[in-house]
This record gives structure tokens, C-alpha cells and sequence, in this order.
């Protein structure tokens, strides 16, 4: 398990409650051994002007993941992640329904992470491949 300490869905999903996850409809919906997933709705918070999934969405889909992923990774108590760069290839226009993003590291060390982020529609198409680099960082003293 690559965990620290494992993700909680639901404690997860009470603490994105006012963040950008939380406007365009991102819940985490299943944490494994090696992985957290989540889904994102293709509505009109993420489409782009002519009906398809924004790009942007999908990078935020897979940020969100790849990000709370990290942070269960690291010491809650004493370090955070931060992205520090993502990249993603569009493969697969989506117009409704559902995309599905699934996080798995595939480097966990001391100062950065790198995660990759596949993302498909609900038949399992592939719609997104996502690298996130994150950065690790002690936690910010308090003012």
C-alpha cells in the first residue's frame, strides 16, 4: 500500500465542499492500495463552446486526483504536495455523461511525486493521459 495514511472518501469529499472540485462536480469515488479514483460530470460547467469535454476540465480532474492523492502520501501533519506541472493529450471528444479518472504514482519521493492520471467515459474509452508532477513541501507555519 502506498499510503501514509489511506484516503477516507467521504472525509475527501467533505473537505473539497467550496474548493474548485466541488463546482465542477468531482467526488472521489474509490481509494486502493495503489490508487484513487473519481468521476467529473461532462455538463455545462465543463463542456466548451462547442459541446465537448474542456480540456481544462479534465486537467483539473486529474489534478484534484493526482493532489489528494499525494497528500496521502506524505505526513498530514507536517507536509503538503502542490502541483508544480501537468500535462495532458486529449485523445476523445466526451459530450454527457460521465469521465472517470483513475491516479496512480509513479514516482513517490522525498521532494516531488509524479502521478499518472488516466481518465475514459463511461465505456471505458480512453479520453485523457495526464502526467502530474507534484512538489513536496513542509507544512506552512502558521501567521
Amino acid at each position: 500500500m502506498i499510503w501514509t495514511t489511506k484516503p477516507d472518501t467521504d472525509l475527501v469529499n467533505n473537505y473539497s465542499v467550496a474548493h474548485m472540485s466541488t463546482h465542477l462536480g468531482i467526488e472521489i469515488t474509490e481509494v486502493g492500495d495503489d490508487y484513487i479514483a473519481g468521476r467529473m460530470p461532462v455538463d455545462e460547467r465543463t463542456r466548451q463552446p462547442y459541446g465537448i469535454l474542456h480540456g481544462g476540465a479534465s486537467c483539473v480532474l486529474a489534478e484534484t486526483l493526482g493532489s489528494i492523492g499525494g497528500a496521502f502520501c506524505v505526513d498530514i501533519h507536517t507536509q503538503i504536495v502542490v502541483g508544480l506541472e501537468i500535462n495532458a493529450n486529449h485523445l476523445r471528444p466526451v459530450t454527457s455523461g460521465y469521465v472517470v479518472g483513475i491516479a496512480r504514482p509513479i514516482h513517490l519521493g522525498k521532494t516531488t511525486h509524479v502521478w499518472d492520471i488516466r481518465i475514459t467515459n463511461e465505456k471505458g474509452d480512453l479520453v485523457c493521459i495526464s502526467r502530474l508532477t507534484l512538489a513536496v513541501r513542509d507544512m506552512p507555519k502558521s501567521a
